[in-house]
């Protein structure tokens, strides 16, 4: 494989800030990832393995709450707290928004956090990690026949996982017919779960880490392959539902289920 391209030194940020809220837990994992942890003094009760006053939820942050602790910056994510962020910066917080939608995306917005945090090298660096961890995954995985997965975000009603999952599994080696890669996840029917046939089943419900049961699949009667050959896997959510450095490692884990012997070698 292709050595990793050589990595530009990024440029030194004109300030740092020194009081971080995070309100997503995407952002606090990436913050955790880039060293600036310490810095995070307000988080929502979402947010774990952090030590810092808890300030709401994800979708109802206590805005009240987030002004008491004099923050330097404010950390949202995901389209879904566009209106949070807008709310924010009307009350005069600096703010930094990511919403990705795709993996090359979520990739990016590891460099354009670690500018925002003050951390530019930081964040150009762990950048550059995921990528290379992501080209040797597919490395790995070249060549190799390409199973059909369904990925499922939520059970009730079932909904086939998008945005960036379609291409974490293709990555990973699978084929994904559900929602194209960028597209927000969509309620799906039996018959067209049962046309794709999947040969793999990964859930990995929203809120739920890895406390899915996997029998509500075969409990709705479908008639799957993976179903027949006992391929229904959970996968705690963060794995790929968080657009933080943990999906890295979900491809890499899907990439294990999936090629076991491709990944083992």
């Amino acid at each position: 494989m292709d050595a990793a391209p050589d990595r530009p030194e990024p440029t030194a940020p004109d300030s740092r800030p020194e009081r971080i809220v995070s309100l997503a837990p995407s952002a606090t994992e990436t913050l955790r990832a880039l060293g600036g942890l310490d810095r995070v003094v307000g988080a929502t009760h979402h947010c774990s393995d952090v030590d810092a006053a808890r300030v709401g939820g994800w979708l109802d942050p206590d805005y009240d709450a987030v002004a008491a602790l004099d923050p330097d910056l404010v950390v949202t994510s995901d389209d879904l707290q566009a209106e949070v962020a807008a709310d924010l910066r009307e009350r005069g917080h600096e703010v930094f928004h990511a919403a990705p939608a795709t993996l090359a995306d979520v990739v990016e917005s590891f460099a354009a956090f670690g500018a925002a945090a003050g951390l530019p090298k930081a964040g150009h660096d762990l950048a550059w990690r995921a990528r290379s961890r992501l080209d040797r995954v597919r490395g790995l995985v070249a060549g190799r026949d390409r199973p059909v997965v369904y990925a499922e975000e939520w059970s009730d009603p079932p909904m086939a996982a998008g945005n960036w999952v379609p291409e974490a599994i293709e990555t990973a080696g699978g084929r994904y017919p559900f929602v194209p890669p960028g597209e927000r996840s969509r309620e799906v029917s039996a018959a067209s779960v049962e046309a794709a046939g999947p040969e793999h089943v990964v859930l990995h419900v929203c809120g739920h880490g890895e406390r899915s049961d996997p029998a509500v699949v075969a409990d709705r009667g479908w008639e799957l392959p993976a179903i027949e050959r006992d391929n229904v896997h959970v996968l705690d959510d963060s794995l790929l539902n968080q657009p933080s450095p943990r999906l890295i490692e979900g491809v890499e884990t899907l990439a294990a289920v999936l090629h076991p012997a491709a990944i083992e070698a």
